[in-house]
């Protein structure tokens, strides 16, 4: 028998940080995402490899499936968050590899790595449909997170989502935006490490009440907003606010000055991508200064 199970990645466009206390914000699944593959075997292991979407394997292991010790593995890293993220789904779910003989497992991004649009959270909404777990308490036991990539890795539109009383709520809105064609992904050539990011914005001393009612407000304007003049004065407008907030300099002072749209950085600030607004010279714009993945609204959104 054969299952498969597929989920998309995600883009924050509004929200990041200030989501984890409570805050509105405004989330886009991706076209991108990653499947998970399962068959069964008769080995009495779990067989696991993961490709990238070139198809080369960036990481295979070998489990014992009673204990779900690692036999053998590439990365010893990831195989431990691995196995954690399977004994996890068997405490919510006891039945989760019970009585089976063994498995051949893939997994296959259609994504780069280290573009960060969800190799994690994809992954855990995979396991979570394959063990019939809930994918946000899965993603609370294991990586921890606000779960608005959960979210978006099950549902096909762009989202509004919050913790209300540290649960989940999310709409969906209409994936239609009037000057989409002035919007582009540009990816800053690294990877952000997310948990990194969350670290650095507990240590600072911030006023949460505020910043959540003026993030909120933010992204109820921009994710409603009509022209493209608004909306780069509200990508600023959130944007200025957290540089304060974290004290980090915003993505444009940094690395773009002399640029005349909007940008606006997007999950953990300092890598992965960054939304910018423009015209059809914009990615000539940013492949000039060395950054060679420039992606048009449409192309990333679902």
């Amino acid at each position: 028998m054969t299952q498969e199970f597929y989920s998309n990645g995600k883009l924050l466009l509004s929200g990041e940080y200030a989501v984890l206390d409570g805050a509105l914000a405004w989330a886009i699944p991706t076209k991108f995402g990653q499947s998970l593959r399962i068959s069964s075997n008769s080995t009495k292991q779990i067989a696991w490899k993961s490709v990238d979407e070139k198809d080369n394997i960036w990481f295979k292991g070998i489990y014992d499936l009673e204990t779900l010790k690692e036999v053998t593995s590439t990365d010893h890293e990831i195989s431990a968050s691995l196995q954690n993220i399977l004994s996890q789904a068997q405490k919510l779910n006891p039945d989760f590899l019970s009585g089976d003989d063994g498995f051949s497992i893939e997994t296959a991004l259609t994504f780069p790595r280290d573009w960060g649009l969800g190799s994690s959270s994809t992954l855990i909404n995979n396991i979570a449909q394959w063990s019939n777990v809930d994918a946000h308490e899965l993603l609370a036991n294991t990586f921890g997170g606000s779960g608005y990539d959960i979210a978006c890795a099950k549902h096909n539109k762009p989202i509004l989502y919050a913790l209300t009383d540290k649960s989940p709520v999310f709409k969906e809105l209409d994936n239609t935006i009037a000057f989409s064609e002035s919007l582009y992904f540009v990816y800053l050539n690294k990877k952000k490490n997310s948990r990194d990011g969350i670290a650095a914005y507990r240590e600072r001393n911030i006023d949460i009440p505020a910043l959540v009612e003026q993030i909120t407000k933010l992204t109820n304007a921009m994710s409603s907003c009509t022209t493209i003049t608004d909306f780069e004065r509200l990508m600023t407008t959130h944007e200025n606010l957290l540089s304060k907030t974290l004290d980090i300099p915003t993505v444009k002072s940094a690395l773009f000055s002399d640029y005349k749209g909007a940008i606006k950085s997007l999950g953990a600030w300092g890598g992965d991508f960054i939304l910018v607004t423009g015209s059809k010279n914009t990615p000539d714009y940013f492949k000039n200064k060395g950054y060679s993945v420039v992606l048009p609204y449409q192309k990333m959104i679902l």
